[in-house]
């Protein structure tokens, strides 16, 4: 459902690790640095002035179990520097319902997982950037985008920081 999607890093490596320290073990300075590359990958495209960032929602418990949200860390991250550099505004606009994990599940299950699970919270952008940490299969944000587009949203970019 998404229109094109971009992933800044592989998952493997010294990105593992990076991803690793930043989603995990909490090093929020790298938050500066993933952003810093967020606004470089969007900048690089031709966008229209009127499209926003929608972070991908996380799943109902995620705050309460792991004491943060990397993906909205990010887009505070970037909502500040929006109002000095002129990086795209954020619009949360999206809730995702109860469901598993995807990390938890298989190719198949992935798929159907997130099915009616991403609703719209609010009015949705004309054109649309989804943010997310991770691409393993992109169902995710396939949901998101046809959320997003069955609300209204006419083009639904996802960027992501890393593909598995």
């Amino acid at each position: 459902m998404y229109d094109r999607a971009a992933v800044l890093f592989p998952y493997s490596g010294k990105y593992r690790k990076l991803l690793t320290s930043y989603k995990f073990r909490k090093n929020i300075a790298l938050g500066n640095y993933f952003a810093g590359k967020i606004r470089e990958e969007i900048e690089s495209w031709q966008i229209p002035e009127e499209a926003r960032i929608v972070p991908v929602p996380p799943r109902p418990g995620k705050m309460r179990e792991n004491g943060w949200d990397q993906v909205e860390f990010l887009a505070r991250l970037l909502e500040r520097a929006g109002k000095t550099s002129g990086c795209l505004p954020v619009i949360r606009c999206l809730k995702r319902l109860p469901s598993q994990s995807q990390k938890e599940l298989g190719l198949e299950n992935r798929r159907t997982n997130l099915k009616g699970r991403i609703v719209p919270v609010r009015n949705v952008p004309k054109f649309a950037v989804l943010l997310d940490d991770v691409m393993t299969t992109g169902s995710t944000l396939d949901a998101c985008a046809a959320a997003l587009k069955k609300a209204g949203t006419e083009t639904v970019f996802g960027l992501c920081l890393f593909y598995d």
